[in-house]
């Protein structure tokens, strides 16, 4: 049996775009066949699940139940679990991964584990970098700058953030570029998987009436992202195939 993979996609700091970049990554591991779970920590309300309902649990990552379900079931034969961590809850779950032992599983092999890290724009996000590096021995660690909320980085200077970047010996950068305002929100709208929404597809997988021009920037930025996810190997990681990049199978 292929060891599991767990992917934590998280940030101390709300409104960075965390959810965006898990449905990214599920749209990702869609389109080349690798099986996966996620689960949601906006406990009780949700919001990855109502883009990825049948794929999705919502979860209060600080329970041990909670914690239970996620990391108990690592070996269920599903290949990838993605786990899109609330705000404000990041430092208190590597913390609880620490204590549980799953980060001795990853230093010795047991399990792949990888953190997308989301960078807000201010210095803080800095002190959650070098913070949250202590974590991460064994384990894959991406430095995500998204602008899908037309984020301007950064505020501090460039030699200030090389300065902590460059004492992370195994952090790789990665960029999620800007998706066209009113494409966004029509998807938001729509409630429905970016692929889904490029085929034209409602949430019961019926024929939709989305607009041409809105489907095509959303299959343009998507091809984008996806090329960064080419670029760091994240389908080597997953053990996923090779497709062709229209956006859709």
């Amino acid at each position: 049996m292929a060891k599991p993979v767990v992917i934590v996609v998280g940030a101390d700091k709300g409104g960075v775009g965390k959810t965006t970049v898990c449905r990214t990554l599920l749209d990702y591991f869609s389109i080349h066949s690798v099986q996966t779970r996620a689960f949601d920590t906006e406990s009780p309300r949700g919001t990855l699940k109502r883009f990825h309902p049948d794929i999705t649990e919502i979860v209060d990552m600080t329970t041990t139940a909670d914690q239970m379900k996620i990391f108990d079931t690592l070996n269920s034969g599903l290949s990838v679990t993605v786990i899109d961590v609330r705000a404000g809850l990041l430092s208190p779950a590597l913390t609880s991964l620490r204590d549980i032992g799953f980060l001795d599983a990853v230093r010795t092999g047991q399990i792949t584990f990888a953190l997308f890290h989301i960078l807000g724009s201010s210095i803080a996000s800095l002190d959650e970098i070098a913070e949250t590096e202590n974590f991460m021995n064994g384990g894959k660690y991406f430095l995500v700058k998204n602008f899908i909320n037309d984020t301007q980085f950064f505020q501090w200077d460039h030699s200030t953030y090389n300065s902590y970047f460059h004492r992370i010996k195994d952090a790789t950068d990665l960029t999620i570029p800007k998706l066209d305002e009113m494409a966004y929100e029509q998807v938001e709208v729509a409630s429905v998987p970016f692929l889904r929404f490029i085929a034209n597809k409602d949430p019961r997988d019926d024929a939709a009436n989305y607009s041409f021009v809105l489907r095509g920037y959303v299959r343009h930025w998507l091809a984008n992202v996806w090329s960064e996810y080419d670029r760091i190997n994240l389908k080597d990681l997953a053990g996923a195939t090779s497709v062709s990049r229209s956006g859709e199978k």
